[in-house]
């Protein structure tokens, strides 16, 4: 009996994790298959539980992330992927418990869990947002403070998920848009274009790597997350409008054929 159980559990173990694989896998061919307008919802989190962050969240709106859909709208176009509107954003009610924390510099295993974790912790988060968002963002705002680093954002293509650590901040509403926008192309199977030490990989990680002189460079590509200004010197994107979307990451996301 005890083995006929064990093996009932397996059984069922193993079918669940085939629908999730089975799940995943479609979910991929449906966001990057770039027929249809893909919903993002973004969840704002207060990072700290403190009340001028309440009241920043509260004051949010699915039009101050226009400049973020322009961005998708501008950059596939430049790619030749005919959609009016590649992407939309929703701003979700608030979130008030904290996404749980990726680990640092974890292994295999730790990853791995932490990845159920959250995914597990999302599904339990999900609210209403009047659509049915192909990703969802949990963007966690904290207080702007001089020379103050946030925690390390992710985006997860399995799952569609991602997490945008923030500043709470009308001054840094564009740069954070940058942030989101990096994690959004994370759940669509977007890779990093930086070294370990941050710097942009040549060539993938440049705007224009073709330019002469290399530096300085006008524009970061999104996944590189910075201007190279010099041979030693890089400077953060201020908005979006400064950020590019690379080759190599056009092709990552299905904009760019293999074989163009």
């Amino acid at each position: 009996m005890h083995k006929l159980f064990r093996f009932l559990r397996i059984t069922i173990l193993l079918a669940i994790l085939i629908g999730v694989a089975a799940d995943t896998m479609l979910s991929r061919l449906r966001t990057t298959d770039w027929d249809d307008t893909l919903w993002v919802a973004l969840y704002p989190v207060n990072g700290e539980g403190d009340g001028a962050i309440d009241d920043y969240i509260n004051g949010l709106a699915a039009g101050d992330f226009a400049p973020m859909e322009a961005f998708f709208r501008e950059e596939a176009a430049g790619w030749g992927v005919d959609l009016r509107d590649p992407l939309r954003v929703v701003v979700a009610p608030p979130v008030a418990e904290r996404p749980p924390t990726p680990p640092v510099d974890g292994n295999a295993l730790q990853n791995i869990w932490w990845s159920l974790r959250f995914r597990f912790w999302a599904w339990r988060m999900a609210t209403d947002t009047g659509v049915i968002p192909h990703i969802r963002v949990f963007v966690v705002y904290h207080t702007p403070r001089r020379g103050r680093r946030l925690d390390h954002s992710v985006g997860l293509q399995k799952g569609l998920l991602g997490i945008a650590n923030v500043f709470a901040s009308r001054r840094m509403t564009r740069s954070n848009q940058v942030i989101i926008a990096h994690e959004i192309l994370h759940t669509l199977g977007a890779t990093d274009k930086y070294s370990p030490s941050g710097w942009p990989i040549y060539p993938e990680g440049y705007a224009e790597p073709a330019r002469e002189p290399r530096h300085p460079q006008r524009f970061a590509e999104i996944m590189a997350g910075r201007i190279p200004v010099s041979s030693g010197r890089t400077r953060i994107p201020p908005s979006l409008a400064y950020c590019v979307v690379g080759e190599q990451t056009a092709r990552e996301i299905n904009w760019l054929d293999e074989d163009e």
